[in-house]
């Protein structure tokens, strides 16, 4: 492949989960990677995968919550592999507490990575990307951006600002014409590490909220959403059944949730006292792209595949509508 024709790519919270899969859905398309996240293992692991797949990767231990980190690893990246084509925004964390127990200082924490990171990200990629008018950012998003749920108040509410803030930029970009593309992918629960590492005051281990999806199906769309000009994809039908309901029957979801919503994100397992938390800092270690749910997660979406082929299905049932109109005249003339 002529190295000019490779993609410059930046995924934050790139050593693990969602962020991982997408790094290395990339990397198989041979692009050129900057990897941002503080793990430093988990960001040397991906960076092998990329490399081993045929891209090149630069592994760059960055605090997502201090822009200054992040608009250094973005001239880093500029500097080594060229201008930046595609900034993902990825990077999270959450407390999985009851509001009331939840400190400030926990709150703020959330905040910081999972809204303010996205807001420092964007904020590196818009100020090159405004001067060259072209590239793209995905905000990776969440079905709790529009439906919250109990327990992750901080984190719903970060997902819900990150909506807001891209709504908002999105108007600025239109009102000067510019051509940097913003598009936002709202995901389902996916089978991640995190369930593993997020702080958590809850009495038995954290889990997703089944229906559960592998974060190979965020990283196919998160590429799709990449390379074309869609303002927002919905992946999986959880996700749009969470989103139009809670248009529709706001206040009937606030029951439902308020009775279910506090089992259906533990297991049956007891939660250690001493359970390791990545709140303040990473744990040491490679945690992957998955978490410990496979056996009850799935590896594909059909609404997500409908969704992202909508333009040709689109075409087809017009072609499929028009034989099914012209077929009997066809038919009487040749007759």
């Amino acid at each position: 492949m002529d190295e000019s024709t490779r993609e410059v790519v930046v995924v934050t919270g790139a050593s693990a989960g969602v962020g991982r899969a997408v790094a290395r859905e990339f990397g198989r398309r041979k692009a050129r990677v900057g990897l941002l996240a503080r793990g430093t293992d988990g960001l040397a692991a991906a960076a092998r995968e990329i490399e081993e797949a045929g891209g090149q990767a630069m592994a760059l231990p960055v605090d997502v919550s201090n822009a200054d980190q992040v608009e250094q690893a973005a001239a880093s990246v500029e500097a080594a592999f060229g201008p930046i084509d595609i900034w993902v925004n990825n990077a999270m964390t959450s407390v999985f507490s009851p509001f009331w127990e939840l400190t400030a200082e926990e709150f703020r924490r959330v905040t910081e990575v999972t809204y303010l990171g996205v807001v420092h990200g964007t904020m590196s990629a818009v100020r090159r990307m405004l001067e060259r008018d072209r590239g793209t950012i995905v905000q990776v998003g969440s079905a709790l951006a529009y439906r919250s749920i109990p327990l992750q108040s901080a984190y719903c509410g970060a997902k819900h600002a990150i909506v807001g803030f891209t709504d908002s930029l999105r108007c600025e970009l239109d009102h000067r014409h510019s051509r940097v593309h913003l598009t936002v992918v709202h995901l389902p629960a996916m089978n991640t590490p995190q369930f593993g590492w997020v702080k958590s005051r809850l009495p038995h281990k954290a889990q997703p909220v089944p229906p559960i999806y592998e974060p190979e199906v965020a990283a196919r769309a998160i590429y799709w959403a990449a390379h074309h000009k869609r303002r927002q994809v919905d992946v999986g039908l959880p996700t749009v059944e969470a989103i139009f309901g809670n248009k529709i029957v706001p206040g009937l979801l606030d029951r439902y949730l308020g009775r279910t919503g506090f089992a259906a994100q533990q297991t049956d397992e007891l939660r250690p006292p001493d359970q390791p938390y990545n709140l303040w800092k990473p744990l040491p270690g490679d945690r992957g792209a998955h978490g410990t749910f496979g056996d009850r997660s799935r590896s594909h979406s059909v609404q997500t595949w409908l969704n992202l082929h909508r333009t040709a299905m689109g075409v087809t049932a017009g072609l499929l509508v028009a034989a099914g109109l012209f077929a009997p005249r066809l038919r009487r003339a040749l007759g």
